[in-house]
């Protein structure tokens, strides 16, 4: 007997959902794929999202004013803060096992000529 599975559940999102996330990927330092993972949503769904909007398939309502949560803007700027940061210390990191092999090799120098 055949196994029948259940159908698969789409997701139908407003026009202004879709608005205020096509604001939010717009804003400046703000990375598409940030956007999309905050909202639950597909990198793909927000760049088609985005598409529509330019060619003016979603249009944003003019009585409401979309602004972006103070809070997840926040999230977003400290997100990319600690991605500095984290890129800074790998730099730091990978200078010091070079500047560690580098001692490794004079120590190892010195003992060579000394039994010489």
């Amino acid at each position: 007997m055949a196994k029948v599975n259940k159908p698969r559940r789409t997701w139908k999102y407003s026009e202004n959902f879709k608005a205020t996330a096509v604001a939010m990927s717009y804003v400046d330092g703000v990375k598409n794929n940030d956007v999309a993972e905050k909202l639950d949503i597909h990198p793909y769904m927000l760049s088609r999202w985005r598409k529509e909007y330019r060619e003016g398939k979603i249009v944003v309502d003019k009585r409401q004013k979309i602004t972006n949560s103070k809070k997840e803007t926040k999230e977003l700027s400290k997100l990319k803060k600690l991605e500095k940061e984290n890129a800074q210390l790998k730099k730091e990191l990978d200078l010091l096992k070079k500047w560690q092999r580098f001692l490794a090799e004079e120590h190892q120098n010195d003992i060579d000529s000394s039994r010489s």
